[in-house]
């Protein structure tokens, strides 16, 4: 069969509540579809989360869409995750259409735009349905929120609006899978009951043998199937998109690494202590130091023992000034200021984390909250102010501490101006740490030692990052395994979504998931 004449097809994954294991199987199915020859494109009508990514196109979408699209092997697109939702505080979030900011706005104010925003997802979902024959979906949170069904745009509103057949993710781990699965379709209407087509039952420990009777209560009592059970994939991390998603990457991490950090061996490794912000955003930023076999990362809510480690890095913050004031109350600015003040240590920030290593954080247009100023470190002679329009783009250059190649991508809606007078008498001037092709970047001190940047995926750039682990390495005076130059962190992420696809071909009856995608039987 002519692929290029392939019948228009399409599915969505919607989950019995957060954290199942949605985005995952999407993926998954994203590449294996990619693999059986389909043009296929992944779909979320609606994101929430604070760990964005720039396009080409120059607009943010969700992290989950970019890994999907990755595994279809696409570049990403605003059209993939059309309406974001970037919370900026308990009773608001920062609206992202197509891309580009809307504005921010509480919950109600947003459901009053509910016309134009479903017209801006039909917009979206009809320009992939044109370019690709298969569109792979995904829902968000629980599909049968009673409150939220009068609202809904991303669940089982979606599916109806496309005519696309559901397949329910349920989390066995979690417990309760029967009432998961049961309760959900109690709840939700004939209608939308109607378009399930089956179930796939995630994070399975144990033998598979022992859950038989499981599957056929579940398939007697719905009258639908279970496509698979899963078994927990360790091997596969999608990027986190939200807090909760950030603490098991956390403790997961700790968990598995305590061991090694009590070990002979953790001497020789490089310790990164990551302050853990209330409104942290952009944390993928350190996916790919956590992959490096030769660092240790640990997320800080305290600043306890700091000098056991070799480097403090700030992260993002969706609220810069807020996040600010809980460094200050939380008794992190002393500490870390000596810190940087010893031999061999470095201290380096990202986006808002670069902000707060300066003088000054401005906001006097309140684009955050009611306060309109705050102290920062004081580490950089930089001063901020936030403003009403935001930066988003992509961008290339080179950086002044290891001569280097980077690139990455540029979410913000501050502005940071290098002071031209030194803070102290007789202490050289910091200078700008990037020269990327839309002007100076960043800052950096006289001893080279504390940096900052606006360039998030600034580690992703593997000579960079090789150059910086060396760095580090020789300032501890430890030996560095030069692994890391021969290591493609691109080439092993594709190899990883081809393992992830044989881990779910192996469990899942993908060729019963496809006919009824394809709709070529009942469902």
């Amino acid at each position: 069969m002519d692929m290029n004449m392939k019948k228009k097809s399409n599915i969505i994954f919607l989950g019995t509540g957060s954290d199942v294991g949605k985005s995952v199987t999407a993926t998954a199915f994203c590449r294996i579809l990619k693999h059986r020859g389909y043009r296929v494109a992944p779909f979320k009508a609606q994101n929430m989360s604070n760990n964005s990514f720039v396009t080409l196109e120059g607009g943010e979408i969700g992290r989950a869409q970019v890994t999907q699209a990755e595994a279809c092997g696409l570049a990403p697109s605003v059209h993939m995750n059309p309406v974001l939702l970037k919370p900026n505080s308990d009773m608001g979030s920062q609206v992202v259409l197509q891309g580009q900011v809307y504005g921010n706005m509480a919950a109600r104010d947003y459901y009053g735009l509910k016309s134009e925003i479903k017209s801006k997802v039909r917009e979206s979902y009809q320009k992939l349905e044109q370019e690709y024959d298969t569109i792979v979906m995904e829902g968000a949170g629980s599909c049968c929120e009673v409150n939220l069904r009068e609202h809904d745009i991303v669940n089982f509103e979606m599916a109806l609006s496309v005519g696309a057949p559901v397949v329910l993710v349920a989390d066995i781990d979690k417990g309760g899978v029967f009432a998961q699965i049961i309760g959900a379709l109690e709840i939700i209407s004939p209608e939308e009951r109607n378009l399930v087509a089956g179930f796939i039952i995630n994070k399975f420990r144990g033998d598979p043998g022992l859950f038989k009777t499981g599957i056929e209560y579940i398939e007697q009592r719905t009258g639908k199937p279970v496509f698979g059970l899963v078994p927990v994939f360790t091997d596969f991390k999608i990027d986190a998109e939200d807090s909760m998603s950030l603490e098991k990457t956390i403790a997961s991490h700790s968990h598995a690494r305590a061991s090694e950090r009590e070990s002979p061996k953790s001497d020789q490794c490089i310790h990164i202590a990551v302050v853990r912000l209330p409104h942290v955003s952009n944390f993928t930023d350190l996916e790919v130091l956590e992959n490096e076999p030769e660092v240790m990362i640990t997320w800080l809510k305290t600043p306890d023992q700091l000098e056991k480690y070799d480097v403090i890095i700030l992260p993002g913050s969706k609220s810069t000034v807020s996040d600010m004031t809980w460094l200050h109350e939380r008794g992190w600015v002393t500490p870390v200021k000596k810190f940087a003040d010893r031999d061999n240590k470095l201290v380096v920030g990202l986006c808002g984390g670069f902000q707060m290593l300066g003088i000054e954080i401005g906001d006097p247009h309140e684009i955050e909250g009611r306060t309109k100023k705050t102290q920062g470190l004081g580490l950089l002679n930089v001063f901020t102010e936030i403003e009403k329009t935001k930066v988003v783009r992509r961008s290339v250059g080179q950086d002044k501490l290891f001569g280097v190649k980077v690139c990455g991508y540029e979410i913000h809606m501050g502005r940071t101006k290098l002071s031209s007078s030194s803070r102290t008498e007789g202490r050289e001037a910091d200078k700008n740490f990037l020269e990327l092709e839309t002007g100076p970047d960043g800052a950096i001190n006289s001893r080279g030692n504390v940096f900052g940047t606006y360039l998030h995926g600034l580690f992703d750039s593997g000579a960079f990052r090789k150059k910086f682990l060396e760095h580090v390495a020789k300032e501890k005076g430890i030996l560095f395994d030069n692994a890391i130059e021969r290591r493609d962190y691109w080439a092993e992420k594709d190899k990883n979504y081809d393992q992830l696809a044989e881990h779910f071909s192996k469990y899942v009856d993908v060729e019963h998931i496809i006919r009824i995608m394809e709709k070529r039987i009942d469902n």
